[in-house]
């Protein structure tokens, strides 16, 4: 397997709120990105997904750990070669695709702020032609170039958040929570989207998410949060059909099936971290097999499987 794009150790992110009370938002997260594959993050809201985002993209300073991108390590301060690298090569597509456009900007210009910024084109016409170009890829017309986002729909607007992350070439682009927001037919066509995509520029995904049954259709490979923990990792396989850890086996059973029937006879594992005597700090990472790995005390290892 070839060097990982993207390596996260132990990234711990706090927020201070007062003197005496720190919000611990990410505790000691440690994950690796390959080239031209997708990660999946899932976990209820609250867990702590965006802020992994966030930080690895450095729209927040981590509180400890390690960053390595692209091999070089953006976890501290930056030097001017750095952040440009990061600039081009990582990106992020927002939940919210409304929030995230400037409501005063012409589709045109909100996609090409990145060319602009970085020189990425030789002309007024080279640039006019690569908006374009990307506008086509991700399935809008030229002509939405002189519109503005509230004009489209949530899907569309969508569309135009990943042009404008894409038009930059990155290597790796940070999907958060990209399509809670749009009706379940539109989520089908983004995601195919950003499979054909990737398919055809080779780039990888952070996809963060709470919706399993997509994660499981985009990821390679998925980490489990909970409480700022990941609790589990592995491929999907390892997660889907041997999940180990009680808050991934009860993630697992919320899943909706599609046959009535079926879905009749579901029942939902309950789990509640507060009585369930599990003690997140105190455990370590077990391997289970491969590259299913949890988190548990060896007790707790021995008693989940």
């Amino acid at each position: 397997m070839s060097e990982p794009l993207l390596k996260v150790e132990n990234l711990k992110q706090y927020f201070p709120v007062s003197r005496t009370f720190t919000v611990k938002a990410v505790n000691g997260v440690s994950f690796e990105i390959y080239p031209g594959e997708t990660y999946g993050l899932v976990g209820e809201s609250g867990s702590g997904k965006t802020t992994i985002g966030r930080s690895v993209i450095r729209l927040y300073n981590p509180t400890d750990g390690k960053i390595i991108f692209n091999g070089q390590d953006i976890t501290g301060r930056m030097g001017s070669a750095a952040r440009q690298m990061l600039r081009k090569e990582m990106q992020m597509i927002f939940q919210d695709p409304m929030a995230s456009l400037n409501p005063r900007k012409k589709v045109a210009d909100i996609i090409g702020e990145g060319l602009d910024i970085h020189g990425r084109a030789s002309s007024r016409q080279d640039r006019a032609d690569q908006i374009s170009e990307m506008l086509k890829k991700v399935g809008l017309s030229p002509e939405h170039a002189a519109r503005y986002p509230h004009q489209f729909s949530g899907g569309q607007r969508q569309r135009v958040g990943i042009a404008r992350a894409l038009i930059m070439n990155p290597r790796l682009v940070i999907a958060d929570e990209c399509i809670s927001a749009l009706d379940v037919s539109i989520q089908a066509q983004v995601v195919n989207l950003m499979k054909d995509i990737q398919e055809e520029t080779g780039c990888a995904y952070l996809f963060i998410a709470h919706d399993l049954s997509m994660v499981k259709y985009i990821s390679d490979r998925i980490g489990v949060l909970h409480l700022g923990y990941m609790v589990e990792s592995g491929t999907k396989e390892e997660i889907f059909s041997n999940p180990v850890h009680p808050y991934t086996r009860s993630l697992l059973s919320a899943i909706p099936h599609p046959n009535p029937e079926v879905e009749k006879r579901r029942r939902s594992v309950s789990y509640d971290y507060a009585s369930s005597g599990i003690d997140y700090a105190r455990g370590t990472e077990h391997l289970v097999s491969g590259t299913h790995k949890v988190l548990a005390t060896d007790d707790e290892f021995a008693s989940w499987t």
